[in-house]
Formats: C-alpha cells, sequence, structure tokens
C-alpha cells in the first residue's frame, strides 16, 4: 500500500512541475505589455514604415516569449489584433495576423506551436507565399510557401485514424476584393505541418475554381461580408452562395451574397458540397451559425458572459 502511494505522490510531483511556473508566468505578462504594444501598432500606425517595423520587432520579441519552457499554456490573450487558435485536441496552436502596406497589398503572417511534454518550445513560422502563387488553389503547400490568411475558426475531424484539421481563414487581399478559405492542416510522418490537399468535392460552376483544388477560395466584392462558418448543429460549413451584380462571375469584386446558402459535409475523408442548403432563402442574420470569436480581421469580439 505504501508503495502505492509512493508512486501516486511521484506521478502528482511530476505532473505539477510539468507545467508554467508562477515565476515564468509572471515574466511572460510583462513581456505581454511590450508585445500588445507592438501588435497594435503594426495594425494601426499611420505609416506603413512604421507598421513593418513594429511588425519585425513583435515577432522577434514574441518568439523571445514563446522560448519560456511551457509558453503553450500562456494565452497571451491581450495581444487583441493577433488571432489564437487552439487545435480542438490541444495538440498545437496556430497564431496568425496581417501588415499592410497600402489598400492594395496586404501580407499575413503566423506560427505553429506545438505542445510538447518538456515545455520545450517547436514553433512552425508561416511564410505567405500568395504573391509568388499564380492559381493560389493548384498546390499542397509547407509552412515555408504557406497561402496567407488570418483564421478565425479551426475544427477537427477523422478519417481512418488521421486527423484533419479544417482552417477558416480571412484575407483582405486588395482594394477590389475580399477572401476567404478552407485550408486543411495535416501534419506527415516527421510532425511536419502540410497545407492542403485533395479534400473538396464540387462539381465546377462559374463561381468555383475549377477542379482539383487543394484548398477552398470563396472570393467576393469588398466589404459584401460573406459568411462561411461552421455551423455545429447541422455538423457542416455554410458559406453564402454568391451572385455577380454585373453577370460578370469571372470577375470576382462583382460578387455579392444573394440570401442563399451552400454547404460541405464532411464524409469519407473530404469535404463533400451541398448545393442548396435551406428550401428558401433567408434573410441576413438568419442562417444558423455559432457565435464569431473574431471579426472580419481577426481581432477577438467581446464577450458578454465576460
Amino acid at each position: 500500500m505504501y508503495r502505492y502511494l509512493l508512486f501516486f505522490l511521484l506521478i502528482i510531483s511530476v505532473s505539477l512541475k510539468a507545467q508554467l511556473t508562477n515565476a515564468d508566468f509572471a515574466s511572460l505578462k510583462i513581456q505581454e505589455d511590450s508585445l500588445s504594444y507592438y501588435s497594435h501598432a503594426m495594425v494601426f500606425d499611420t505609416f506603413a514604415e512604421n507598421r513593418f517595423h513594429y511588425d519585425s520587432a513583435f515577432i522577434r520579441n514574441f518568439v523571445k516569449s514563446l522560448k519560456t519552457p511551457y509558453s503553450f499554456e500562456y494565452p497571451f490573450d491581450s495581444l487583441k489584433t493577433i488571432s489564437r487558435l487552439y487545435a480542438p485536441d490541444s495538440s498545437f496552436r496556430i497564431f496568425t495576423w496581417e501588415v499592410q502596406r497600402d489598400e492594395s497589398y496586404y501580407r499575413q503572417e503566423g506560427a505553429i506551436q506545438m505542445k510538447t511534454k518538456d515545455g520545450s518550445l517547436k514553433l512552425f513560422p508561416l511564410f505567405d507565399a500568395s504573391d509568388f502563387a499564380g492559381v493560389p488553389t493548384d498546390s499542397v503547400r509547407t509552412n515555408k510557401n504557406w497561402i496567407g490568411a488570418i483564421y478565425y475558426n479551426i475544427i477537427m475531424k477523422e478519417f481512418k485514424g488521421k486527423k484533419y484539421y479544417t482552417l477558416f481563414g480571412f484575407d483582405d487581399n486588395d482594394f477590389s476584393s475580399t477572401r476567404k478559405w478552407l485550408e486543411v492542416l495535416t501534419f506527415d510522418a516527421n510532425g511536419q505541418p502540410v497545407f492542403g490537399g485533395n479534400y473538396f468535392d464540387y462539381k465546377d460552376d462559374e463561381l468555383k475554381n475549377p477542379q482539383p483544388v487543394e484548398r477552398f477560395l470563396l472570393e467576393y466584392q469588398k466589404d459584401a461580408h460573406a459568411r462561411m462558418v461552421y455551423d455545429p448543429d447541422l455538423n457542416m460549413i455554410v458559406f453564402d452562395h454568391l451572385i455577380s451584380e454585373s453577370n460578370e462571375p469571372q470577375k470576382k469584386y462583382t460578387l455579392i451574397p444573394d440570401g442563399d446558402y451552400e454547404g460541405f459535409k464532411w464524409q469519407n475523408g473530404k469535404w463533400v458540397h451541398v448545393d442548396k442548403l435551406f428550401n428558401q432563402a433567408l434573410k441576413d442574420g438568419q442562417a444558423p451559425r455559432p457565435q464569431p470569436l473574431f471579426d472580419e480581421k481577426g481581432s477577438r469580439l467581446k464577450d458578454d458572459n465576460n
């Protein structure tokens, strides 16, 4: 009996040590004050030169903070301009943000922090290669040539014992159109992140990128506010059906929601398209959807329960 008790106490002792210490938590809290300043300035400073300067300062100091043992447990919840999403199984978390040069150029940045047993830092920086992607839907990519987006939701599905993490992304794109992405993230046998794959099954039409695609794109008129969300009650991805204001569907900046909804349902390891989700068109705001955690730019919304 004594040996069992000793073993139980040893397990508790080890588990207590394998976490963020009070001292490190306090240190991170101090560092977060500077990070909050940099992350705010890199979005809201008047001059582009300053915004990129603060972006560099944020990255340097953020990586330094993440090197703190067990920093995975620290929420960084005062970084309002940074999207912070934990995987549903808590195996990793992903940070994304955006820096604007002008109305025609936006660059997304980010990093994936893996959860490690010893609390050490395992980080995959994300490098936006959108500027060099002629057709951004046509290739599987790594963290080194990522199609940039600010992620506002993540859901996990499984098929044949493998986990698939679907990321919902927002991209300001340029002065005429906005983009939303569905990106399936997996990890290969070596634990490296893989973005994209043959996961979206739909028939070609004049609005969607022609098959095959490695990620799903919804591009529409600037400030049209098209939705793309996951509805847990329907167990489906729901997004607005678009039409062209000028009957020119090839011109993405003419596309707006028409009140109908389409969707994707997870079946046999793929997101299978559902052409018409409801029997009647719904007015703005009527489609069932979860309460968003982030606004259109990826900033965390206020929680009335807090």
